[in-house]
């Protein structure tokens, strides 16, 4: 029964569960542990791993480890060998275990046993704790003498607990090498025992002597042992070894192509081959051109078409990096003859027609990369055969629905979309002829090649309009069944469709999607096809997919989330049917759009749960809210000159003051509340961008051009009407040259330059505020307004999830009860954290390290009331650590000299690896009671007793 309110613990917690604590948890599991019967213990060691998982702090995990240990200790080798994979899943836990000495005791004394498959268990949990015990040398001798057991099972663990020892300890390396060496060279060590030891020398590479030393053993082994498992082995081992110490890769580059050149068996030049890539991906630079052009001859030479392929992949490797140019760089007074130099590019105009798909494929990648990054060679001719093969291979692949097939066109419709980045006048041809293909293709095919036309527009939407009426006819005849790739193909070609069509799409083109989609579509394609309609800025076609959508789910939450959408599709729309100079329609616009807006807000607050509470997605609607009624309100201010104009004795008022734009009335005072709010707004765009530290690039790119249009708007209100003298245009000169990647951001820039430029030429003119200058205020926000907002993938999907859980140590009792200190001491609070990561750890940015806030503050004072100096009321300290295997702990020392409840903060930010800090929280508060010590306390009532006046003695009269 135990077990089973453990594993309720353990699992992920629903909507509406109350979770338990971690010391409930561990007690279940404990009971579990001393069951008498061999299931349940088992079964209670491994829902240890979810419980570190779920708590994940020193605490529990410690208590915990030494529970397992004792199992370990007493239990049978079954329960050994569970806690083992247990120790060996729960690895980054380790160094949180604070009695590392307990533990390893508990572990170590199974070591004396009779029992040689004991002792095989526990050498491999000593190899598996070699991370937080390293130099114990009880546990190196232990090794030693086990490696020279008659017991098969003990030495391969002897081995294994070795080899994890020599990466973490360089006195145990330095001390084994010489008893491996002299292993793996005597006669009567087996030939299986040997290729087992000599991956041990990888790591030997803590110091540069004892890194040579290992080469030479491996260079030993190679000249003496010919046969082929003793090469791979050793081949691989070699490179290991130079991967690690840095300084021997160009001798093992030598030495691979030497075997991959020279070595009749292909299993060895396999292994060549796999090698040469790992070096190509770990230091490209250190490849220079004769290694090249070896492994050039080499896949010329070569008749079999896997050892090409492979030859090919490692050149495609390269071909990407540094050495594409070091190879096509002749060095001065260099010998090589020109012809030899181009054995590449021949290589790869041979591979590119090659009767393996794959082989061309890489060929491919092979002359993309040259032609890009080489343009100095015989380019229109590189060009032409890329073209060339990249359309032949679209020809064989995309009737094929194999899996092979379907990786070669990604990878040649990749290099394709490179090339045309690089080569826009290319992209006509390329693109009728990938429209002509996709009529004649299977559906995976189909959905590969929408990509790559959506890459190709969102690049050059000059391109849009052709290719918009073969992907209309398309879309009539694409789908006839409710197959996923039917689904996936009615996703592609919408998507496709919407870029083309620069979020205007057509009567016609609304009318084509929507039948599909009724006939066949499910509701999850309708969702994506409105998402992708969303973020392409086709608004009302997004509005009435959502509307369709709403009654087709089972939560209310769900049903608030589409309703939400819909209104600020509808809100867009609004926006969007904005004219130029019908500043009254703008202002009728902006309103309708606010109560839009104001509704879609409400159920956006209704679908938020606390598993999800949508905080990006509020925060970014009620900034837009803010920004449009800024925006409404500078048109009113604009207008207020025509309706509300100067009094007779603003010229009076102007001279007396010294300030011109006095003549114009309430509008100046109107104009710099207006410029403060814009800039308001920008510094909370900004705050919006740095607490965003898991969107992807397009949703923070959108931010910052938000951010921009404000900035934009406050700098012409300065620039025009409160400090022409002053504004500088420099500032924002150079928008021009920002690479685009989006139709919005090309937009929005466009927009900022055409607004920048009128700015510009009414600067400094007709002074000080005409109708002119108005005029362009509210020309530039109805031009903002007309550029369609692109709702971007973070508002409705997080590929990246990033949180940090923080402990305080001492912690209150209870939520409400204050932390006692007494005032002449320093509290020392320790600050624990743990970062938890979600199912794609990193994909756009790593924490790198970790600022930690603390701040204090005097919330009520309990001792004399006298004036207290300001640094003595607070403490404001911060720190930055760096996570390990996702811990970080750290200390603070705070004054509380001050008698009364301070409140103390702590807040977390994270530093990513480009040094830009992220406030992703969490804030914690804790509340500190400074008390007086009992002997000041007793002082003072000592002083008082003897400053106070003695009682008045009874006098003897003083009865009559």
């Amino acid at each position: 029964m135990s077990l089973s309110i453990a594993r309720s613990f353990l699992s992920e917690a629903c909507y509406g569960e109350q979770e338990l604590d971690a010391n409930s948890a561990l007690m279940e599991l404990d009971k579990g542990l001393r069951s008498g019967k061999l299931g349940e213990q088992c079964e209670a060691v491994v829902l240890f791993p979810k419980l570190f998982q779920k708590y994940p702090f020193p605490i529990l995990i410690n208590s915990a480890f030494l529970k397992l240990a004792d199992v370990f200790r007493l239990g049978n080798n079954f329960l050994r060998l569970c806690v083992l994979k247990v120790t060996q899943q729960s690895e980054k836990h380790l160094e949180k275990i604070l009695n590392v000495d307990e533990f390893l005791k508990r572990v170590f004394s199974v070591i004396h046993s009779n029992d040689p498959v004991a002792r095989a268990i526990t050498l491999r949990m000593l190899g598996s704790l070699a991370s937080i015990i390293p130099d114990r040398k009880n546990a190196h001798h232990s090794i030693r003498q086990s490696l020279d057991s008659h017991d098969n099972v003990e030495v391969e663990a002897a081995i294994f607990a070795a080899a994890s020892f020599s990466a973490q300890s360089k006195d145990f390396a330095d001390g084994i090498c010489n008893r491996v060496s002299e292993m793996i060279q005597a006669l009567d060590t087996p030939v299986e025992l040997k290729l087992k030891l000599i991956p041990m020398l990888q790591h030997m590479h803590h110091d540069a002597s004892l890194a040579s030393s290992s080469r030479e053993l491996l260079q030993h082994l190679v000249d003496s042992y010919p046969s082929t498992p003793m090469v791979i082995v050793t081949l691989h081992t070699f490179t290991q070894l130079a991967a690690s110490s840095l300084i021997d890769i160009p001798k093992q580059l030598q030495l691979l192509l030497q075997y991959l050149k020279c070595d009749p068996r292909r299993a060895v030049k396999r292994l060549a081959i796999s090698d040469l890539k790992l070096l190509a991906k770990k230091a490209p630079h250190l490849w220079i051109r004769e290694n090249t052009q070896t492994l050039c001859e080499c896949a010329l030479s070569s008749p079999y078409d896997g050892l090409k392929l492979g030859m090919l992949a490692v050149l495609s490797t390269l071909s990407e990096t540094i050495a594409i140019k070091q190879y096509f760089n002749n060095p001065a007074g260099g010998s090589s003859s020109p012809p030899r130099i181009t054995d590449l590019v021949k290589l790869a105009q041979e591979c590119c027609y090659h009767s393996n798909l794959s082989v061309a494929a890489h060929g491919v990648r092979v002359l993309t990369n040259i032609a890009v990054s080489c343009p100095d060679k015989d380019i229109v001719h590189l060009e032409q055969d890329t073209i060339l093969g990249v359309q032949s291979l679209l020809m064989l692949c995309s009737q094929d629905e194999s899996p092979s097939s379907q990786a070669t066109l990604k990878m040649s419709l990749t290099s394709l979309v490179k090339l045309l980045k690089s080569r826009p006048h290319l992209s006509q041809s390329a693109v009728e002829f990938l429209l002509g293909q996709l009529h004649l293709s299977c559906d995976p095919s189909r959905v590969l090649m929408c990509h790559a036309l959506a890459a190709i527009a969102s690049h050059l939407p000059v391109l849009g309009d052709g290719m918009l009426g073969d992907l209309v006819d398309l879309y009539r005849v694409a789908s006839h069944s409710s197959t996923d790739q039917q689904q996936e193909l009615l996703v592609s070609l919408a998507t496709v469709i919407f870029v083309a069509s620069q979020s205007s799409l057509s009567a016609e083109v609304k009318t084509v999607i929507k039948q599909q989609l009724e006939h066949i579509a499910n509701g999850w394609t309708v969702y994506r096809i409105a998402r992708q309609a969303s973020r392409m800025g086709c608004h009302e076609f997004s509005s009435e997919l959502y509307q369709s959508l709403r009654t087709r789910v089972a939560s209310e939450h769900f049903y608030f989330w589409l309703n939400s959408l819909k209104e600020f599709s509808q809100a867009e729309q609004c926006l969007s049917l904005v004219e130029d100079g019908d500043y009254s329609g703008a202002m009728s616009a902006i309103a309708e759009a606010l109560r839009s807006y104001q509704k879609g807000i409400a159920s956006l607050t209704a679908a938020s749960t606390p598993l999800s509470p949508l905080t990006f997605q509020c925060d970014f609607i009620k900034l837009r809210i803010d920004t449009l009624q800024a925006l409404s309100q500078l048109i009113c201010t604009c207008n207020s000159l025509k309706t509300s104009p100067p009094p007779a004795i603003a010229t009076t008022i102007a001279m007396t003051s010294g300030n011109e734009l006095e003549k114009c009335g309430r509008i100046s005072l109107q104009m710099k509340v207006c410029m403060d709010d814009f800039r308001s707004l920008a510094s909370r765009y900004a705050d919006l961008h740095q607490s965003s530290f898991d969107a992807d690039y397009a949703t923070l790119r959108n931010v910052e051009l938000q951010q921009q249009s404000c900035l934009l708007v406050s700098h012409v209100i300065e620039a025009l009407i409160v400090n022409p003298q002053a504004t500088s245009f420099q500032e924002f000169g150079t928008v021009g040259s920002v690479q685009t990647e989006s139709e919005y951001e090309r937009r929005m820039i466009s927009v900022f330059n055409r607004v920048l430029e009128e700015v510009e030429g009414l600067n400094n003119k007709h002074p000080p505020v005409s109708y002119l200058h108005t005029g362009c205020l509210c020309d530039a926000v109805i031009a903002l307004l007309k550029v369609p907002l692109s709702f971007q993938r973070y508002f409705f999907q997080k590929l990246q999830s990033t949180s940090i859980k923080l402990a305080l140590s001492p912690s209150p009792r209870t939520p409400t009860e204050p932390i006692p200190v007494q005032n002449t001491q320093q509290l020392t609070l320790k600050v624990e954290g743990v970062v938890q990561h979600g199912s794609t750890p990193g994909l756009f940015r790593k924490i790198q390290s970790v600022c930690l806030n603390v701040t204090s503050t005097l919330q009520s004072k309990t001792g004399p009331d006298f004036k207290v100096p300001l640094d003595s009321k607070t403490n404001e300290i911060e720190q930055r650590v760096e996570p390990h295997n996702d811990y970080f702990s750290t200390q603070f020392l705070l004054n509380f000299s001050i008698l009364g409840t301070h409140s103390v903060t702590v807040e977390a930010s994270v530093v990513d690896e480009s040094g830009i800090e992220w406030r992703t929280g969490p804030k914690t508060t804790v509340s500190v009671k400074s008390m007086e010590d009992p002997y000041s306390q007793q002082l003072r009532h000592q002083l008082q007793q003897s400053a106070a006046p003695p009682p008045p003695q009874r006098a003897a009269y003083s009865r009559f």
